[in-house]
């Protein structure tokens, strides 16, 4: 668990800050629109975890955010959404509307964030950002923002279990992604390319639990969304 499955640099490449605006329409194109079923079901899994303070990290177009608040029971809670591209953050905040008031919007590194103090946050989330993230950092991060017996949840790629339908779905992926990524960008290889990259190359959901828990957090649990395309993983930091 050295570099992130899709070979992405933020640093190298800001691929996110071109295609803000069109990240939204990416996200219903690659997935057929199944991502905002997704989003939904993570949302609800955020909102019903017992936290005062939340740390929504890579938060985008703040997708995740948005739909955490949607649930309400926010009078004595705060959010903090973060996200490295500054571009897609001002997506978010727009989005966000008279809501933005109640975000802490921030640019931040999911791979090192000093802005965020240690055992500061009761949860933190992340969504669609491991397989391309450095993922032995960032959990590492996870576990030193977190309170002790605070929540993790990620939600991320996953493997279908059947071997035939999950061959079939890296196909598509493989042979159409090209062609949908290169209309909805206008061209802009790198936006599809580190996505499928990052898809066949992440571990299966097993594999990613264990190294969860190798980073040291307990009571792993997952939850396979849409036959195993994604899954939901839960933890928890020890104390």
């Amino acid at each position: 668990m050295t570099a992130n499955a899709a070979g992405f640099a933020s640093q190298a490449d800001d691929v996110f800050g071109r295609i803000a605006g069109r990240y939204d329409l990416l996200c219903d194109v690659f997935s057929l629109g199944i991502h905002r079923l997704w989003k939904r079901r993570v949302a609800r899994v955020i909102a019903n975890e017992p936290w005062s303070v939340l740390l929504d990290g890579a938060s985008g177009t703040g997708d995740i955010v948005m739909r955490v608040i949607s649930h309400g029971q926010m009078a004595e809670r705060t959010v903090i959404a973060a996200d490295i591209s500054g571009p897609m953050l001002a997506i978010a905040e727009r989005r966000l509307g008279p809501k933005a008031a109640r975000v802490r919007l921030l640019r931040l590194d999911a791979e090192a964030m000093p802005e965020i103090a240690d055992a500061s946050v009761d949860a933190y989330s992340l969504s669609l950002v491991m397989k391309i993230c450095d993922r032995k950092r960032a959990l590492a991060e996870a576990i030193r923002v977190l309170r002790p017996g605070g929540r993790l949840v990620i939600l991320e790629a996953s493997n279908i279990r059947w071997r035939t339908l999950h061959r079939a779905y890296l196909a598509y992926m493989r042979l159409c992604m090209p062609v949908l990524g290169w209309l909805a960008t206008g061209g802009d290889a790198s936006a599809y390319r580190y996505l499928l990259h990052g898809i066949r190359d992440f571990p299966t959901a097993e594999a990613f639990a264990d190294e969860i828990a190798s980073s040291g957090f307990e009571d792993v649990a997952l939850e396979r969304l849409s036959f195993g395309i994604v899954a939901i993983h839960v933890a928890r930091k020890p104390g």
